[in-house]
């Protein structure tokens, strides 16, 4: 969570109207959802109907099948005419049974035991789940027309292909939505690997990108997050948005290279007001669904483009890592006043260029890690542009360990540190809009209680900024019913008085879900 809301993707919309545009997205939307039905049925129906048709028939015993040869018959019986059978005994009904048993012999085929039918499995190259969560507000947001914050059935395809030294890697999402009342396609995955030497990895396609030591933290880290998701209820796998993106990984004794190039710039999913509500500072009021952040990515393919590396070795039971990163803020960093007569601003993405290193290994009977990056915000060297994000060095140490059995905790702190802070609020407009200190510090604690075999998992995820003056809960339980089914429930509680402060500005959103999932 190293970036903000409360100022850059808070984002200074204008407010909307929706009335006469939300007539029109019925028609959009009911059109949507059949679509959506009908690929669901389609992809069902391609899991579980060929298995039936294709099912193997039992092996005959040996002398039985259809094609071995008949034994010979004794001489003088292997005549084509065969003796003729008493009257009575040739027809193909045979004799009448006497009244009463005919009931009885149809009763006993009744109850004979049913042939064993095939199983419904989809193919053994096929696999995934489906899934169903919901998610209910706590409280009244008079920015959200709805108490609903989650309310979907997901169905999850994914499968791989290998050809020697290549593998193919396909994973995709089918989603019904019952709060945007609308179907979704997510392509998490279609990514070719390709090792032409042993120590030489090529990765080309969509995927999910991910490094640094922080744990729901990130410095270095700069592939997309979706901060929906993960304020909402959805797994948090959910947290890694994919990008279309080529890596390389060179492996030596001397030190591991991995080189990520994204030929178009991915955005995180931020909060823009869609789900959940956010704090406008330029209006003084809270904005949600007919509000929403009016914003402009950089989107030219090969222009508009991104740049990650990281160097890492291990040195003992320690890895060192260092890291850079050329591009842009992933959140809105920045506004721009597109229609003076009326306030409009319109959420920007400057260029940002990172550099970092992190340090992760054993220090007693746990596993401590220290992250440092510094944010250099390219298009306000001077940090007087109130505008533009200022430059920041960024911390983050952490330590995790066993406390009991089965019982692990982990803390963290993190620190933002605005390199430019008296330019950041010099003048009267800064005084107005200025909501950011200087320092911004994080603590987060981590509590997680394995049960019955392992199967439950009781788990706390807290963050508290004491100069912010705020927190956000997420406590959470999962069960794992078998091998196929899983329950879970949990919730995101946001804390604090502020209203422009990073979680308190979310308080209106404290929400609380349940979900169930099927995996195949």
């Amino acid at each position: 969570m190293g970036g903000r809301t409360s100022d850059n993707a808070s984002a200074l919309a204008e407010p909307s109207g929706s009335g006469p545009r939300r007539l029109e997205n019925n028609t959009v939307v009911l059109a949507n959802n059949t679509v959506v039905l009908a690929l669901a049925l389609v992809a069902l129906c391609t899991l579980f109907l060929p298995n039936i048709a294709t099912a193997d028939e039992p092996a005959l015993p040996p002398g039985l099948a259809e094609e071995e040869a008949t034994p010979a018959l004794p001489e003088g019986l292997g005549d084509e005419t065969t003796p003729s059978l008493p009257e009575g005994l040739g027809d193909d009904t045979g004799p009448a049974l006497p009244p009463g048993l005919a009931e009885e012999s149809a009763a006993a085929t009744d109850t004979a035991e049913p042939e064993k039918q095939p199983k419904l499995r989809p193919p053994d190259w096929l696999h995934g789940f489906w899934e169903v969560r919901g998610g209910l507000r706590t409280q009244d947001d008079p920015a959200q027309p709805r108490d609903a914050i989650l309310g979907e059935t997901r169905l999850q395809l994914k499968t791989e292909k290998t050809w020697n030294d290549i593998v193919l890697e396909g994973t995709a999402d089918f989603i019904g939505d019952g709060v945007l009342e609308e179907g979704d396609f997510d392509l998490r995955r279609l990514r070719l690997t390709w090792r032409p030497l042993d120590n030489l990895d090529i990765r080309l396609g969509r995927q999910v990108l991910t490094w640094g030591t922080g744990d729901m933290l990130f410095i270095n880290d700069l592939f997309p997050k979706d901060w929906q998701s993960f304020f909402i209820g959805r797994d948090v796998e959910y947290l890694k948005a994919p990008s279309d993106a080529v890596k390389v990984g060179w492996f030596n004794d001397i030190a591991n290279l991995e080189l990520v190039y994204t030929p178009q710039f991915e955005h995180d999913r931020f909060i823009s007001g869609e789900r959940i509500s956010y704090w406008n500072p330029l209006f003084r009021n809270f904005a949600g669904r007919d509000s929403q952040v009016h914003y402009n990515a950089p989107s030219t393919w090969f222009e508009d483009d991104e740049w990650a590396l990281r160097v890492y070795r291990n040195i003992g039971s320690y890895q060192l890592a260092l890291y850079g990163y050329s591009g842009y803020w992933k959140s809105p960093g920045g506004q721009k006043l597109v229609r003076p007569a009326r306030g409009l601003m319109q959420a920007t993405f400057p260029k940002l260029n990172v550099y970092g290193a992190s340090l992760r290994g054993m220090v007693g009977k746990g596993i401590a890690n220290i992250e440092i990056g510094y944010y250099d915000s390219r298009q306000d060297p001077g940090g007087d542009n109130l505008f533009v994000n200022n430059s920041e060095f960024r911390v983050l140490v952490g330590y995790e360990r066993e406390i009991a059995k089965e019982f692990t905790a982990a803390v963290q702190y993190y620190l933002e540190h605005m390199m430019d802070y008296d330019a950041y609020g010099n003048g009267l407009l800064a005084r107005y809009m200025a909501t950011r200190d200087k320092d911004r510090h994080v603590f987060t604690l981590r509590l997680t209680k394995l049960l019955m075999n392992q199967n439950l998992t009781l788990s706390l995820f807290t963050y508290y900024s004491p100069s912010d003056g705020d927190a956000y809960l997420r406590p959470h339980a999962k069960y794992k019913v078998n091998d196929h089914w899983t329950v879970e429930a949990g919730g995101n509680v946001f804390m604090g008085e502020s209203d422009a402060s990073f979680f308190g500005q979310f308080r209106n959103n404290t929400n609380v879900y349940a979900g169930m999932r099927y995996a195949f």
